[in-house]
């Protein structure tokens, strides 16, 4: 398995990834069938995130496909570029292998070496493995979105969580 950062030519693949993960799991946004972007489109967005210093998406290559990936947006106002949301999926059949800790290791890294300060997301408060790695990741609990999102036809809390790293 090899993680690096995403790049253009990876439209089509990270398109795929986010269909698979939209029929695996149910703790990613979108439901089957939502993901309507088009290869075009989807490279045009990898094209604009990476022409921006505070965003990266990391890809994780099993053969010649992408199993797994963590995207870093930050903050497109001088008041939050250092503040950056991070998204991450990994498809079933590779979870548990330690792909999540190797994404935020490098999510960590790419972080500190362009100096920004604060990582965030948000989780499904039943989504305990997840939750599990982000604690053991250095994330804390911040706050709960109650009913924020709609789930198999009932509301679910998301749990706010976040690390702020260290500044020299």
């Amino acid at each position: 398995m090899n993680i690096r950062a995403i790049r253009e030519s990876d439209g089509e693949q990270f398109l795929l990834l986010g269909k698979a993960l939209d029929e695996e799991t149910q703790f990613m946004m979108l439901e089957p069938g939502e993901r309507t972007t088009t290869i075009e489109e989807q490279t045009q967005r990898i094209r604009d995130l990476l022409s921006q210093d505070n965003q990266i998406i990391f890809v994780v290559e099993h053969g010649n496909q992408l199993v797994g990936f963590l995207g870093a947006l930050g903050g497109n106002y001088s008041r939050n570029h250092d503040c950056v949301h991070v998204v991450i999926g990994i498809r079933q059949e590779f979870a548990g292998q330690g792909i999540g800790k190797e994404l935020f290791e490098a999510l960590e890294k790419w972080a500190v070496d362009h100096k920004l300060h604060r990582l965030e997301l948000t989780v499904m408060s039943h989504n305990v493995r997840a939750i599990h790695l982000y604690e053991k990741m250095g994330f804390k609990a911040e706050g709960t979105k109650k009913d924020s999102l709609m789930v198999n036809g009932k509301y679910v809390d998301e749990y706010y969580m976040a690390r702020i790293l260290a500044r020299d």
